[in-house]
């Protein structure tokens, strides 16, 4: 079958062979008996002007050039209507959810069908191939893979698994919203980054509250106050509770002072404080970003305890590869891997275990200053301390390099010690 980009730049002629433009797209419309979008019209390029040519007028659309069933003068122009897509303007280059394979594709190209006189989009193709095609090097690449004796693969989505979101900007595969939530939070903010502001508002609607939190903590601060602008305040303290403290605190700094404070007496009593705790150190110091959840057990317990208290307590920690140990004054006394844990004998015990001389970053040291010493001593996080050896939080390693590293690239790090 045919393809749009094969057919785009082909010589529009008219009855009697003569070219009156070149096809720079096709129109195409939803009907209510068929599942697929009907091509309604030519766009044709002129060498003033764009001339809509109704389909009706098409004696061959799928050729090596596009013959009309009458002259030029007597074409009478499409009419565009308000539903109308234009396949290659509206549809190409776009996003979808690929929610089978969890993923993010963008649409190559699109597979044309003819069916009883009408033309159907039938497949979207967001392989290689597509990319080829549009390059003019479709036909090179399947002699290339003849000659090699390699079959060429094919990753074609069928448009019935398509739907617009809104035909300017985003398509969507069809699947329930709990589909959706099986996306990656980084995933989930590469498509909000393609959103207008009434179209990411629609999305964020249909997720839960603790996947979106999970998908704002993958953008910038500026952005999610834009995204969160709209919810009612209700939901954005739910989210609130549910993102890392450090990151809540981020996201509290870009938004009103006003709204700020509402939003904190809305959360749980914990969780607000913890941020509150955050806002008051400076933003670029170990204390500004910092997370305050963390694995911590007592020197004088077993391994054994130990885990069991893990078990309890460790599930909001933000990375659980490192356990702290404090006495019960919280001064930290010592450090652990979970692998040594893991392995000790379950009635050894922690002081046993642990290492005594931690390397630590103070509450006002400087985020650079964090970032040297994560670096120097290849940490995956760094506990933060006051000057009475207090512990009050970890640095992980994303959040130190952050002012060092462009965060498109921070974001592409492998989170292996969460």
């Amino acid at each position: 079958m045919p393809f749009l980009s094969e057919l785009l730049g082909n010589p529009v002629t008219d009855v009697d062979g003569k070219t009156i433009g070149i096809l720079h797209d096709l129109v195409a419309r939803f009907l209510e008996e068929l599942r697929h979008p009907v091509v309604e019209a030519l766009v044709v390029q002129q060498k003033d002007q764009v001339l809509l040519v109704p389909f009706a007028a098409v004696a061959a659309l799928i050729a090596p050039a596009t013959p009309l069933k009458c002259q030029a003068e007597q074409i009478q122009p499409y009419l565009p209507k308000e539903d109308d897509i234009y396949l290659g303007r509206d549809v190409l280059d776009k996003q979808i959810l690929d929610t089978n394979g969890a993923r993010v594709v963008r649409v190559n190209d699109l597979e044309l069908v003819r069916v009883n006189g009408t033309v159907l989009v039938s497949n979207v193709d967001i392989g290689a191939m597509g990319i080829f095609r549009r390059a003019g090097l479709g036909s090179m690449a399947k002699e290339v893979a003849a000659r090699l004796r390699i079959s060429l693969p094919k990753h074609h989505v069928s448009w019935d698994d398509v739907e617009l979101l809104r035909h300017d900007e985003l398509m969507r595969l069809k699947v329930p919203v709990d589909k959706v939530t099986e996306l990656h939070p980084a995933d989930i903010a590469d498509i909000l980054s393609d959103m207008n502001r009434l179209e990411s508002g629609q999305f964020l609607e249909a997720l839960g509250v603790e996947k979106l939190a999970d998908a704002l903590e993958e953008v910038e601060p500026e952005f999610q106050a834009s995204l969160v602008e709209s919810m009612s305040d209700e939901k954005v303290a739910d989210v609130l509770d549910e993102m890392e403290p450090d990151e809540a605190a981020d996201l509290l700094a870009e938004l009103p002072k006003e709204r700020s404070e509402d939003l904190l007496e809305l959360m749980e009593k914990d969780e607000a404080a913890d941020v509150r705790k955050l806002l008051t150190y400076p933003e670029e110091s170990a204390g500004g970003i910092m997370t305050t959840e963390y694995a911590v057990v007592p020197a004088n317990v077993t391994a054994e305890q130990a885990i069991q208290i893990l078990r309890e307590t460790g599930s909001d920690a933000e990375t659980i590869f490192y356990v702290y140990v404090t006495d019960q004054s919280n001064h930290l006394v010592g450090v652990f891997s979970l692998g040594r844990l893991i392995f000790a004998k379950p009635q050894a015990l922690v002081q046993e275990l642990m290492h005594k001389r931690v390397i630590s970053v103070g509450l006002l040291d400087e985020q650079d200053s964090v970032a040297h010493v994560i670096a120097k001593y290849d940490l995956l996080a760094v506990p933060v301390i006051d000057e009475e050896g207090c512990i009050h939080g970890i640095v992980t390693a994303d959040d130190a390099l952050d002012k060092i590293i462009p965060t498109a690239w921070k974001k592409r790090l492998p989170r292996f010690y969460r």
